[in-house]
């Protein structure tokens, strides 16, 4: 029987087809709320998702970005962002992902079986069993095990989800020491457990989220350290951080305190 991390894997990897095929051609936009709308790639990547899944494990549940909820209250759900940066595939630069996560609900406690991320232009899938995070190059490379590392010194932070994380971008203390760079995809967390980058910091939650669950994921497989903006638990917590060890993760938490005007972290 094909293992849920494959399913994963093959389902993001069809998405991240259409979302290729259609990249830098005339796109058709549906405006949603502010600045952020869907493209009927948008659509169509998640259409491609849900065939896999819906072949491949046509009792589980599935919870889409564009197409809603189907499988009403499964134990098992599969959370599926198709195109993750929407806005810069529309404008033809090259940062988006497809995100897929399985989670499992037992006993009243949520647990992710499985995950992947995909880039639609490299071909290159980041996924996780819950247990171990690899990488396959879709040049025909051997798959790795992710490894994540801070030797980059990159922290990528998306400024789109509030509380003290846009200030990281301009705060001397963080880029004495960090190259910061702005995300724009939540792509840049499986960039995290790669060892392409050193950190991820977003506002955002991680509870239920098809953005950013099934990058949390990953990163949590691989072995970072991943908590909320107060160095707690992540699952619950107020936004994410995702880092490649605990030295990492210290001196952004430090400077996340010290912009907010509290007593920085021992």
């Amino acid at each position: 029987m094909t293992s849920d991390s494959e399913v994963a894997v093959e389902a993001a990897l069809a998405g991240a087809t259409e979302v290729a095929d259609a990249f830098r051609r005339p796109v058709t936009r549906h405006a949603k709320v502010g600045l952020d709308f869907a493209t009927d790639t948008d659509v169509a990547a998640e259409r491609a998702v849900r065939a896999v899944l819906a072949a491949a494990r046509p009792g589980d549940a599935v919870v889409g970005e564009e197409l809603g909820t189907s499988g009403g209250d499964a134990a098992r759900r599969w959370y599926v962002d198709p195109l993750c940066g929407t806005l810069n595939f529309a404008a033809g630069v090259p940062s988006f992902g497809v995100n897929v996560a399985l989670v499992e609900r037992r006993d009243g406690i949520e647990r992710v079986l499985a995950a992947a991320v995909a880039d639609p232009l490299t071909r290159e899938v980041v996924w996780t069993d819950g247990v171990r995070t690899r990488v396959r190059d879709a040049a025909g490379s051997p798959e790795v095990d992710a490894s994540p590392t801070p030797v980059t010194r990159l922290v990528n932070v998306d400024v789109d989800n509030g509380g003290a994380t846009p200030a990281l971008v301009a705060d001397a203390g963080l880029r004495a020491s960090w190259a910061v760079r702005v995300a724009s995809s939540s792509l840049a967390l499986a960039w995290v457990a790669a060892g392409r980058h050193a950190a991820y910091v977003t506002g955002a939650g991680v509870a239920g989220s098809v953005h950013f669950l099934p990058g949390v994921a990953l990163c949590e497989a691989a072995g970072c350290v991943v908590t909320d903006l107060d160095g707690g638990p992540v699952h619950g917590g107020r936004g994410i951080l995702a880092a490649a060890d605990a030295a990492t993760a210290r001196q952004v938490l430090d400077r996340l305190r010290a912009l907010r005007g509290t007593s920085p972290l021992s």
